[in-house]
Parts: C-alpha cells; structure tokens; sequence
C-alpha cells in the first residue's frame, strides 16, 4: 500500500493552509505489494483479534500507547481496555505484525463453511461485437487467445457475440454451437426469454484447461453480421438504408442477469471483457452520436461542454446491476467513430473494470494490454476506509470506486489491481488545527479489507488428493497502514515538504471533475488561477514583490520559484496539463472519445506515472549503450544544445526513440535487442499498466511530427500553434502579469 501526500509536513492550521495555496491530500494505491518507499507488509493471520478504537473504530497499531491493561488510540486519544486474549497476545510482542510495523497485511478467518472452496472459480465472459469488421474480429481473436494463455488453470470461459442478435456458444461438445436469441429494437425492450433457457449457464462457461482448443476453433467460427442481415433487422431492408443493429445495452443487461444467478455459487467474481466496434445504435441502451456532429458554435453552445456529460442515465444504472451480480466490466472500445465513451464509461468504472481505447486496428496493443491484465495479481470485494486523527477529517474522495450509502467515508471497490489509485483532500474539523508543540502529531490510517483467489497449487500440501485439488480457494485479508506527520510551523517549511507529483494529482483530479460539471474552458481556468494564487502566495511568503502606497510595486515577480526547489516543477507541469489533450478544446480536433479515455486513465494513475503522461521524460544518449543525459525540458533548444545523436522520449501511452538528423550513419539503427537502450525500454514496458506504443523515428528521413508534437515548451498554451514568442516563457509571462493584478 503506497500512500503519499502532497505535503510531508501538514499546515499548521486553516490560516497556513489557505495562505500556501497548495491543495492538501494524499494519493493511495491500496494493494501495491510495498509501500512509497519500497518496503512490505508484516504479514500474519488472527487480523479479526486486532483491537479496535471504541470511540472511532480505529485499529491498534504501533503509534498507540500500550500499558498493561489498556491502550490509547494514536487516532482519537481514547484509553481502551484489553481482553485477556490481546493481554496474552501482546505478552510476545515479536509474534505481532501488528508489535513490529504500522503497515500490517493479516489473514481474517472464513465466516463460511467449507464448501466455499467450490464457489471460487474464477469467471471470464468476452462479449463481441459482431457489428464489426473482419479487421476488427482478427484483432479481438487474437486478444482472445493471448487472454487464454494468461488465464489459470480452474478458470471458467464463456464466448458471447452481439448485433441484432445474442449469441451464446457451447464450446463445451465436439463442435462449437451457438444459440441466438433476436434483440428487440425499441428503446424499451428486454430480451423475450431469459438466457438460462437459452443455455444452461454451466454448458456457457467451459472450463479452460480443458476446452481452450475448442474455445480457439469458436473464436475462428467469428464474422461480422453482413449489412444486409443489419438492415433487415432494422426493418430497412428494401431501402437498403443501413440502420446499425449493435444491441450492446441489452446484451450486457441479459450477460449480467444471467451471471448473476450463480453469484456466490458458482463464482466470487465475474469479468465480462467487452469489444465494442463502434456506438450502441440499436435496442435498450442505444446511443444518439448525432450530437458529435451538431454545429455548435452555431448555437453559441460549447462542444466541450456538452460532449462530456453522459447523454442517458442507463449505463450508470446498469453498472449497479453488474455490481449487484459480482460482475467487473472491462471495455475494450477499437473504434474512430465516436462512440460516446461519456455514456459507456460508467459500466466499467463503476464496477472496477477499465476502458481501453485504440482508434484502429493496424497499431492497436489490444492483445498485449489483454494478456498484462489477467496475468497481474488482483483483489476484489475491496472497502476502503480512511480514518483522521481529530484535528483534520478527509473532504473530497476521487477515483474509480463507489462510496458506501450508509457510512462517510467508506468506498467499495469490486476489483483492485496493484497499480489502481485513489486520492483524497484534507480539511481541519475546526479553527484550532494541529499542536505547535508537537506533542500530538497528525495521524492517518487507512484499512483495506479485500479477498484473493488462491490457486489449487498455493494451498497447503495437507490438502492432496486428487477431489481437492482443483479446487480454488477464497482469502479474505486486511491490510492496515498507520502514517504519523510533521506539522510545518511556518509556509517556508510547508513549501519546503512539497510533493509536485502528488500535487499534480490532486490537481488533474480536480480539473476533471471541474471540466465534467461545468466544461472544458472552466477547468482551464481554474488550473490557470491556482497557478496565480500559489505565485502571488509564494511571492508574498517570501517577501518578493511588496507594495507602497497601494499601486507602485517593488521587486520582481518570482515565477520560477527560484527560491524553493520543490516547487519549481510545478509552472511546466501547468503548462503541459494546459497542453495535454484532456484540457485542450474540441476545435483543435481533440476527439470527445479520447479525451474521456484520458480522463479515465489519468484518474487511476499513480503520481509517477501521471507525471509522465503529461509532462514526458526526455532522455538522450551519445550510443545506444551510453545514456549521456537522464533530463531535458521538452523543447527544440534542449535538442540542439545537448547534441547529443539519440533521444529517447516517455510519454506513458507511447515511447519515442528519436535519432537526431545529424546522428552518426555507422549507429546501429533501430537499436540492437541488448543494449542499454533496448534494456531501458523493456524495463519500462514490463513495470507498466498498459503497453506503450514504441516508435522508431530517423530525423531527416522519416515524418517526425509524433516526436515533435512533445516538444510542448515551443507550442502556444491555447494551442494558436507555434508563435512568435516562445510558448512557456509567454505562459510565465502571463503569470507573472495575473500575480501582479492578483495582489495589488
């Protein structure tokens, strides 16, 4: 569990906190397998005899006072009592995780009985588009059979297709049969009959040890529903106008409700992983993209506003039918018509799955983002609960979770893999704030209970024999971390223990749901005056810019924060969120899609990697094997003043090796599989959540706008193109002349 907040030392109370201008917060990635500094749990078993808080329900960790019969909470500063269990527990305090470290990861008993072993199979569904094209198909096929190889042995899969039709195969006999079921083309319709009596759900779901052959012959049985076959569905036959017929909204509806009946039985979880080809035109759920192609400025209407919001509440309420039968969604959308995203997002991040885009087939990374996701360790059935010491209390909660309806504070999470983060702001719970002395140090504690599947070979050789050992098992756990910070007696300090990347989070975080309520052009600005504010606040801390008589200012505006280093980064991270296309606007043909991909990715991502994602690390090398400098600010100057012959650029979603035009011929060109390079690459493609696109480029020989369109510093931050003054410098410019109007 990593957890890093903005600032290492709090403030000290509401007046320094508004005064620094910086947000207050932590980001949380709950089942990373260490910590932020790269250390591991202690783990153990009994986590159901952890004392517990009778005031705040806090858990006893190492922060707390212990006396020989009682123990204060480091949360509430409540006194305890001890049963004579923990009393003879804590006797042996080297046997306690709970003794030894404030970051415990402990085993809870089974509330079931033994039968729950049957009911863990892990469950896989993929739902094709069939809506498609052949191009489409191949790639899905492909992704498919790299999903096969990543799955366990003791996995269940089934194969579903969907156009006007539902389709359901038995992979299960000799040949592959499918069974389809008509979808109703109104608005309103459900399917006339339910899918069990289509199918028996245990014929759908083969077990993929030993049908993974016939599932591959089903996959290769695939093609797309002719035009012909779509517009008679449509009832346009004889005018041959070809009205869609892609049923998604129904499909998923019947796939959940149909799964849904054997939760907990059959399965502890389900992922349906859905291929989409293009918008849901057809029955229940069905899509209006004509509102893309509106002309809205003709209205006086902003684009950026309206193609955000989702346009039917459906897919948010059919998120919580998934999320009542077990079920995570993935979606996986290869598509470059618009598709509207802002609908669909919910039936995935709603349910804990993720979205995938790729606007074509021909470079799509589809199979290999495929194969990562199954093949990394995942949780599921996860609540999230962040406990405060009193003094402060956490305000908004932001990421792909859904809270809990009874209690503040508490986020359900249906599945939850190593890199999936979550982030939280902080606010004083009254005018008072934190001990000068010290005494009492701000406390946070955050408790994450999940299940993992156990497979057969993992459990105890005790349980041989040839019944059980196929068998998957449940584990329930709780992983509990307890932080203690500093309070920054003045803003110097406070400045001084800032964390760019984590501010940059709660930053993107706040931008999006901004731009989501009120628009694109509102989360600029917002981004634009906090960077005001922090400036003017800066400056004013360390008595940079001074006013006499109320006009005439004395001193120079100090935009670079030349005085603190840990906020320098922050003006070029600004600027390249400003740049980046989740804030850039519609006409310069950012496409809707894309940009609620982004603001899917980017709002799960951990601070080190959203780092890269807008504002890339550009590196250079003087031979494939030497790296001669591990920095440069992303502009032209920086590549002809280093002069060195490579550059190799990470932009999260796509790497760039570059090889300047004037770079030695006798350099082998692309670099060889075994140099530091290549080494560098591979590294970073393996630690990732998905797979980068990695391109080669030659400078005077091939079409180097992809490299190019990085080097933002030279790029105007509204995106008039490149200008005559210098991009980042006039964006200082501009700051520096709104601190300047911000403190007269």
């Amino acid at each position: 569990m990593a957890v890093r907040a903005t600032v290492a030392r709090f403030p000290i109370d509401p007046g320094a906190q508004d005064g620094s201008g910086l947000p207050w917060g932590v980001t949380v990635t709950p089942f990373a397998e260490k910590d932020e500094n790269g250390q591991g749990p202690e783990y153990g078993s009994e986590g159901d005899l952890l004392p517990r808080c009778e005031n705040c329900w806090g858990y006893f960790n190492t922060y707390c006072e212990l006396e020989q019969w009682s123990w204060t909470c480091s949360l509430c500063g409540t006194l305890n009592g001890l049963s004579s269990k923990a009393i003879a527990r804590y006797s042996r305090p080297d046997s306690c995780p709970e003794m030894m470290s404030s970051f415990v990861d402990l085993e809870l008993p089974e509330e079931e009985n033994e039968e729950e072993a049957t009911q863990a199979r892990p469950v896989y569904v993929a739902a094709v588009d069939l809506s498609s094209s052949e191009e489409f198909l191949e790639l899905t096929k492909s992704a498919l059979l790299a999903a096969l190889e990543a799955l366990g042995p003791g996995s269940l899969f089934g194969l579903a297709t969907f156009s006007h039709k539902l389709g359901l195969y038995d992979v299960q006999g000799p040949i592959p049969v499918v069974k389809n079921v008509i979808i109703p083309p109104d608005v309103e319709g459900t399917l006339p009959i339910e899918l069990e009596d289509v199918m028996p759900l245990l014929q759908f779901l083969a077990p993929v040890e030993t049908c993974k052959d016939r599932i591959a012959s089903a996959l290769e049985t695939l093609r797309p529903t002719t035009s012909w076959e779509r517009t008679t569905a449509a009832g346009q036959g004889m005018d041959g106008i070809l009205m869609g017929g892609r049923g998604f909204g129904v499909a998923m509806e019947a796939l959940f409700n149909y799964l849904g009946s054997e939760y907990g039985s059959t399965f502890a979880l389900a992922r349906v992983f859905a291929f989409l080809s293009g918008p849901p035109d057809y029955g229940a759920g069905q899509l209006d993209t004509r509102r893309y192609g509106e002309q809205y400025a003709s209205k006086g209407e902003d684009a950026d506003r309206a193609l955000l919001p989702e346009q039917t509440p459906f897919y948010k309420d059919l998120a919580a039918v998934a999320v009542q039968a077990g079920v995570c969604v993935d979606i996986f959308a290869v598509t470059n018509e618009y598709t509207d995203l802002a609908s669909l997002k919910f039936l995935s991040i709603d349910s804990g799955g993720s979205i995938f885009f790729y606007s074509n087939t021909d470079d799509s990374t589809l199979p290999q983002d495929m194969y990562r996701m199954l093949s990394r360790p995942y949780a599921f059935g996860c609540i999230l609960r962040l406990r405060t010491s009193s003094e402060f209390k956490p305000g908004n909660s932001y990421g792909h979770f859904f809270p809990d309806p009874q209690y503040e504070n508490v986020q359900h999470i249906i599945c939850c893999d190593s890199y999936a983060t979550y982030a939280y702001d902080f606010e004083f719970a009254n005018n008072v704030g934190f001990s000068r002395h010290g005494s009492e140090l701000p406390t946070l504690q955050i408790a994450f209970q999940y299940t993992v599947v156990v497979p057969p070979a993992e459990l105890s050789n005790s349980e041989s024999g040839s019944a059980t050992r196929a068998k998957h098992s449940l584990k329930r756990r709780l992983r509990i971390r307890t932080l203690q910070f500093g309070a920054a007696q003045n803003v110097n300090e406070l400045y001084d223990s800032v964390d760019p990347e984590v501010v940059l989070s709660l930053l993107v975080h706040k931008v999006i749901l901004a731009s989501l309520e009120q628009g694109v052009r509102e989360g600029r600005m917002l981004l634009n005056d906090w960077l005001v504010i922090l400036t003017a606040q800066y400056n004013d801390a360390y008595k940079l810019v001074q006013y006499k008589n109320g006009s005439s200012v004395t001193g120079q505006v100090d935009v670079a924060f030349s005085q603190c280093p840990q906020l320098q980064p922050l003006p070029r991270l600004v600027f390249a969120l400003l740049r980046n296309p989740l804030l850039r606007f519609h006409e310069e043909g950012v496409h809707p899609d894309y940009r609620i991909y982004l603001q899917c990715l980017f709002s799960a991502l951990e601070p080190s990697s959203l780092h890269r994602a807008v504002y890339p690390v550009l590196m250079s090398y003087s031979t494939p094997d030497k790296q001669a400098y591990p920095r440069h600010s992303l502009s032209r100057a920086a590549l002809i003043t280093s002069g060195s012959p490579i550059f190799f650029l990470d932009a999260f979603t796509t790497l760039v090796v570059f090889y300047s035009s004037t770079a030695d011929p006798a350099l082998p060109y692309p670099p060889t599989h075994d140099c530091l390079l290549r080494t560098s690459i591979n590294k970073l493609k393996q630690d990732r959540c998905i797979t980068p696109k990695l391109i080669f480029i030659r400078g005077g020989q091939d079409d180097a706008t992809v490299f190019e369109n990085y080097l933002i510093e030279e790029q105007d931050v509204d995106g008039s193109g490149l200008t005559s003054v210098m991009g980042f410098v006039s964006f200082l410019e501009d700051i520096s002349r709104g601190v300047l109007e911000y403190l007269k």
